[in-house]
C-alpha cells in the first residue's frame, strides 16, 4: 500500500508550525475537558447512566444469544474471519497489480466515502471495506438473534447503528483522507480551531456538547426570521396568540388557527419570507392565528396535557370568536401539535362543541403503533429515568429531545458537523432551518410524562382509552373533514404511522403524502417546485405501498391542493380583519416575546 496521503501542495508541512499547533490543540482540548467536567464537579448531573445501562443491557441480550451456544459462537467468528480473509486476498491481488472488484461497496448515497481517495488509495479502500464488512456482520448479529421481542430488537438495531456510525473511519483524522490532507495543509491549524469550537459548544451546552449546525449569529427571530407582520392579541401562562395582518382586501370567512408543536417553536412555519407558510396563507386571503407556546421553566412543572388543551387551542378558539365574531374555524396541527389537536377534537365531540369546522394535520400521529425509532427511547425503565430527571428540574431540557431527534439521522445531523466543525475547524454554513432546529424548548414534567406514557408507551388515544377532562376520548366521534398530511421520508412521524391514523376518524379524511421529510415535506413553497405529493382514497390499513400503487402523483407543493380543499368546505368571504378586530388591544408585535426565550 502507498502512503496514506500526499503532502500539501507546494511542499511538505512546516514541522515547527505543526508542533506548535499540536500543542495549542492539546491546550484547547484541555479547556474543552474542563468545561465538560465543571458541572459534574459541582454535583450537577443527570440520568445519563440509565441511557448507557440500557445500551449495554440491550446489546448484552444479543451477545447472550450468540455466546450461549458454542457452535453458534464459532460460526459467528468464522463468518467475520472469512470476510476479512476475502478482503485481505483482494488487497494482496490489487497490490500485485491485478484489477479486482471490491468485496463490499458503500451505498451510492453514503456521503462519508465520496472522496476519491477512499477508492483510489489502497490503504483507505482497505479501511473502508473492513468497516463496511464489520457493520454488515454487526447488523446480522441483531437480525438473526432468535427469541428477542420486537421492542428489544428495534432498540438493538438502533444502538448498533449508532455505534457503527460513531466508529466510521471517516470520523477520525488519521483514517479519513480528506481530513488528513486538511491537517497537513494547515499544519494542524484545523484541529486548533476545532478544539476551540468544541470548548465553546460544550460551554453552550452547560457541560454537554451542543453541536452547532448553523451560524447562529446570522439569524435572529424578528430580524430575519418570523417576519410576517402581526400582533400578539392574547397571552396566558402557556401561550401567546398571534393574529397576522391581512394583505388582501377580503378574506375567507372562516379563520385559520395553527397549533404548532411545543417541542419546537412555531416559526418553522414562518422562516424567511420566501419559505413562510404563514405568509403564504395570509397572501391567499386567510385570517391566520398562531399559538406561540411558552418555553416553560420549573414554575410550570405541573402543567398537564389537559392544561395545554384548555389553555392552548380551546382558549384560542374563545379569543378568535371574540375577535372575529366567527364561531367556526379551520384548525391546523403540526407534529405533536397535531396530536393535541386530534385530542381536542375528540374532547370537543364529547362536549358537542362544534367550533372547529375542519382540521388539518401536518405529519402528526394519533396511532403510535408504527411510530418509528423514537419508540427506542420509550419503555418503562427509560420513562421512569426521564421522570426522575424531570422531578428534579420540573421540566425536560430541550437539548434532550433535540439530541434524540438528531440521533434518528446521526449521519446527517451529527457526524458531518463533528467532522466539519471539530476536525476541519470550519464554521457551518448559515442555514435558517438548522438554526431553528437548534432553538430547542423545554417541556413541563407533567405534560411530557403524560405524552410519553399515553401516546408512545400505551397508545391509548388509538384504543379509545385516553381520558382528558373526565372524558374517555373516541376518535370515531370526530366527524369533521380532515386533511391528513404525511411526508414520505419522515423519521419522526413515519408516513406509515400517519397513514394508519387516518382510519381512526369518523368523518371524511383526505390523506396526502408529500415528498421529502418531516420539515422539508411540509415547508415546501409552491414557487420552488421541489418534491411532489400524492393523493388517493382514505386509507384502510398501514400498507403505504398499497396506497401509493393507486395514488395519483402531482408535481410541486401540496399547499395549493390544501387551499382548494379549505375553500371547498366554505368559500364565503368577508372584509379583511385587522389584528384584535377592535375588540382586543394588541399586546406587542409578532412574533412576540415567548418565542424569543431560548433554552
Amino acid at each position: 500500500m502507498r502512503a496514506p496521503s500526499e503532502p500539501a501542495k507546494g511542499g511538505s508541512p512546516d514541522v515547527e508550525e505543526f508542533a506548535r499547533n499540536v500543542a495549542r490543540m492539546v491546550e484547547e482540548g484541555g479547556k474543552a475537558l474542563a468545561v465538560y467536567l465543571k458541572p459534574r464537579e459541582e454535583g450537577r448531573h443527570d440520568d445519563q447512566y440509565a441511557e448507557v445501562t440500557d445500551v449495554v443491557k440491550t446489546i448484552g441480550q444479543v451477545a447472550d444469544y450468540w455466546l450461549r451456544d458454542p457452535q453458534r459462537a464459532l460460526e459467528l467468528q468464522s463468518s467475520l474471519g472469512k470476510a476479512y480473509l476475502d478482503l485481505w486476498a483482494n488487497t494482496v491481488k490489487r497490490m500485485a497489480g491485478e484489477q479486482v472488484e471490491p468485496v463490499v461497496q458503500p451505498d451510492p448515497r453514503d456521503k462519508r466515502f465520496a472522496d476519491p481517495e477512499w477508492s483510489s488509495n489502497q490503504f483507505f479502500d482497505f479501511l473502508k471495506q473492513a468497516y463496511l464488512l464489520t457493520v454488515q456482520w454487526a447488523n446480522r448479529l441483531v437480525r438473526d438473534a432468535q427469541g428477542m421481542d420486537a421492542h428489544t430488537r428495534q432498540k438493538a438495531e438502533f444502538y448498533v447503528r449508532q455505534i457503527a456510525n460513531a466508529i466510521a473511519p471517516s470520523n477520525f483524522v488519521l483514517t479519513n483522507p480528506e481530513l488528513l490532507r486538511e491537517t497537513l495543509a494547515s499544519n494542524a491549524g484545523n484541529l486548533v480551531r476545532g478544539m476551540h469550537m468544541l470548548a465553546e459548544d460544550i460551554a453552550a451546552g452547560r457541560g454537554d456538547l451542543k453541536i452547532r449546525q448553523s451560524r447562529s449569529e446570522m439569524f435572529e427571530v424578528g430580524r430575519n426570521l418570523a417576519l410576517t407582520p402581526g400582533k400578539v392579541i392574547f397571552e396566558n401562562e402557556l401561550m401567546q396568540l398571534l393574529q397576522y395582518a391581512p394583505t388582501t382586501s377580503t378574506v375567507l370567512k372562516r379563520p385559520v388557527l395553527i397549533v404548532p408543536p411545543w417541542i419546537n417553536k412555531f416559526y418553522i412555519l414562518d422562516l424567511m419570507p420566501e419559505k413562510s407558510f404563514i405568509k403564504w396563507c395570509v397572501d391567499q386571503g386567510l385570517t391566520v392565528f398562531v399559538i406561540s407556546w411558552v418555553n416553560p421553566d420549573a414554575k410550570l412543572a405541573q402543567k398537564s396535557f389537559e392544561d395545554y388543551m384548555r389553555e392552548g387551542p380551546l382558549a384560542a378558539l374563545d379569543v378568535i370568536e371574540r375577535t372575529t365574531g366567527e364561531r367556526e374555524v379551520n384548525a391546523i396541527g403540526y407534529c405533536v401539535g397535531g396530536t393535541l389537536l386530534a385530542v381536542t377534537l375528540a374532547y370537543m365531540a364529547s362536549t358537542r362543541d362544534q367550533r372547529i369546522a375542519s382540521a388539518t394535520l401536518f405529519a402528526a400521529q394519533v396511532d403510535f403503533t408504527h411510530a418509528g425509532d423514537l419508540k427506542v427511547f420509550v419503555d418503562e425503565e427509560q420513562i421512569a429515568a426521564r421522570e426522575r430527571e424531570m422531578s428534579e428540574r420540573g421540566y425536560l431540557e430541550g437539548r434532550k429531545m433535540a439530541t434524540a431527534f438528531n440521533l434518528l439521522r446521526s449521519n446527517d445531523l451529527i457526524w458531518p458537523y463533528v467532522i466539519n466543525n471539530y476536525l476541519k475547524g470550519k464554521e457551518p454554513a448559515p442555514f435558517d432551518l438548522l438554526y431553528w432546529n437548534s432553538d430547542a424548548t423545554r417541556m413541563p414534567a407533567a405534560n411530557h410524562s403524560f405524552y410519553l406514557r399515553n401516546c408512545y408507551l400505551e397508545n391509548r388515544l388509538s384504543k379509545g382509552e385516553m381520558v382528558i377532562g373526565g372524558k374517555k376520548l373516541d376518535l370515531k366521534s370526530v366527524t369533521v373533514p380532515i386533511y391528513n398530511l404525511a411526508t414520505r421520508e419522515d423519521h419522526i412521524a413515519p408516513a406509515r404511522s400517519v397513514l394508519l391514523g387516518s382510519k381512526l376518524f369518523g368523518g371524511p379524511v383526505r390523506f396526502v403524502l408529500a415528498g421529502s421529510g418531516h420539515i422539508a415535506g411540509v415547508v415546501n413553497p409552491p414557487d420552488k417546485m421541489k418534491y411532489q405529493y400524492w393523493t388517493g382514497r382514505k386509507p384502510t390499513s398501514a400498507n403505504l405501498d398499497r396506497w401509493l400503487a393507486k395514488a395519483k402523483e402531482h408535481a410541486g407543493s401540496w399547499w395549493p391542493d390544501w387551499l382548494e380543499w379549505i375553500k371547498a368546505r366554505n368559500s364565503d368571504e368577508v372584509p379583511a380583519r385587522e389584528p384584535g378586530g377592535g375588540k382586543l388591544a394588541p399586546l406587542e408585535d409578532a412574533p412576540g416575546s415567548y418565542v424569543r426565550v431560548r433554552d
